[in-house]
């Protein structure tokens, strides 16, 4: 193997790696922030012999933690098999196979069916490219149009991208589908809404059917949703939102699909985050947690209905694969990673630590008046930082309080993510199902070291 220094890896990661979603002036000027070497259970080990809490599962996906041999071995022996074959053609393998059944198993309601992609943004692509579809077989081109929503994370590929509604992203893009509509946040507090009565309507719903109405129904092929708003800043539904999504879904005859990318496979305590309302959707798209990150994998998970539908009224070929559809190795090792998940309790345990997570922010806004909306569901938890706890004002944009916190953060041992758009300042975590009480408790005593620290730097 090839000799090397460190500074030689920096150097060579400057100069011949492109990083994603990162600044490349960053890069260029300051080098990679860390270099890791290797992970163990919720630790990551960088060049420098660092130990960090990896306190987002590295992108909200490595969900049994790192190092798990067992996936190596699920790898090695389905490479040493067979470790790749086309599903194109009607060609299929064991692993894909055993794996979308598992996935029907699994899926909520009568969700049956899998499309395989190598990842999120290829899934939330493919579902809207196959819904559209479905709508032409089925005598109705017009329906076409795809609700999305403000400040959500559907992915970078053409379709996802559009979907998205973070405009940093469509920047880039350069052009986006137009027949891609994005409406408001599902939370009424973040709209200055009044909250739904018990059991009442949510005027965040109620939007979307006043959206619905005036694009005209007849063209509307889809709603696409995250269960909780990932990378737009941890955003929960307002309650009864959900229902009545569903709801009007139904009315309207529109394909609700959940993007279950971040919110799948145990991260939110139940297996899939719509579970958490009790609500089925007609679509599901599903990746990271399915294989922990491992090795890329990712999915269109289709209801029965859809399904015998498209299998009723298709005359040819479905011009539409990539070519890791169904890759034997990816499903291998999903098979494997949910067994984990499934045997070793992770998704109650995510529920229970979850609890501990949220019973830890709290702590923090008893001890700082800067730290207000505490929330967590599972292992997907957030607060915000606010000037004296106050939820009408923002700390100017310059400050850039939760870079600050999430920067010192790294520094005491502790990786986790901020967002900072339209000047609210977030601190997200989202740390491995594995995790244990202790392991809590030394990621709030890391944020209360990293809030006091940035309280004294800023004067705040």
């Amino acid at each position: 193997m090839e000799q090397y220094t460190r500074d030689q890896l920096i150097e060579w990661d400057k100069k011949h790696f492109l990083h994603p979603t990162s600044s490349i002036k960053q890069q260029q000027s300051q080098g990679a922030s860390f270099v890791f070497t290797e992970g163990k259970g919720i630790y990551l080990k960088d060049l420098d012999g660092r130990t960090v809490i990896d306190g987002m599962s590295s992108l909200w996906n490595v969900n049994i933690g790192h190092g798990r041999k067992e996936l190596a071995d699920a790898a090695h022996e389905q490479m040493t098999k067979l470790a790749y074959s086309s599903a194109f053609s009607t060609f299929s393998h064991e692993p894909a196979i055993l794996l979308s059944k598992k996935m029907s198993s699994i899926a909520p309601g009568n969700l049956s069916t899998v499309f395989f992609t190598s990842g999120g943004s290829e899934s939330n692509d493919s579902a809207i490219k196959l819904i559209r579809h479905y709508w032409r077989l089925k005598g109705k081109p017009e329906r076409k149009k795809i609700i999305s929503r403000k400040k959500a994370y559907h992915g970078v590929t053409s379709n996802a991208t559009s979907a998205t509604g973070i405009p940093e992203f469509w920047e880039v893009a350069g052009s986006l589908d137009q027949q891609i509509l994005h409406a408001d946040v599902p939370n009424c507090e973040y709209l200055d809404h009044k909250p739904p009565e018990r059991g009442g309507t949510c005027e965040c719903g109620e939007r979307i059917r006043q959206l619905i109405e005036a694009e005209g129904p007849e063209t509307i092929a889809a709603f696409l949703i995250e269960p909780i708003q990932g990378a737009g800043g941890l955003i929960f539904p307002s309650d009864g939102y959900m229902e009545q999504v569903r709801a009007i879904c139904s009315e309207y005859e529109i394909i609700l699909i959940a993007d279950e990318v971040i919110t799948g496979f145990g991260r939110t305590g139940k297996m899939f985050g719509m579970e958490n309302w009790g609500i089925v959707p007609d679509v599901m798209t599903i990746a990271k947690g399915i294989t922990s990150g491992y090795i890329p994998l990712g999915g269109v998970v289709l209801s029965e209905k859809i399904h015998k539908k498209m299998m009723e009224l298709s005359t040819g070929t479905l011009f539409h694969g990539f070519t890791y559809s169904g890759h034997p190795t990816a499903c291998a090792v999903a098979l494997k990673n949910i067994e984990i998940i499934e045997q070793e309790g992770l998704i109650e345990n995510s529920k229970t630590m979850g609890e501990h997570l949220l019973t830890g922010f709290e702590s923090l806004a008893q001890k700082f008046d800067i730290v207000t909306k505490t929330r967590a569901k599972g292992l997907l938890g957030a607060f915000d930082l606010m000037p004296n706890g106050n939820q009408g004002e923002n700390f100017p944009p310059e400050l850039q309080v939760a870079v600050n916190v999430v920067a010192e953060a790294a520094e005491k041992g502790l990786i986790c993510r901020s967002v900072t758009y339209d000047g609210v300042n977030t601190v997200v975590l989202a740390p491995p199902l594995t995790i244990n009480e202790s392991q809590i408790g030394d990621i709030i005593q890391i944020l209360e070291d990293s809030i006091t620290a940035v309280r004294l730097k800023l004067g705040i």
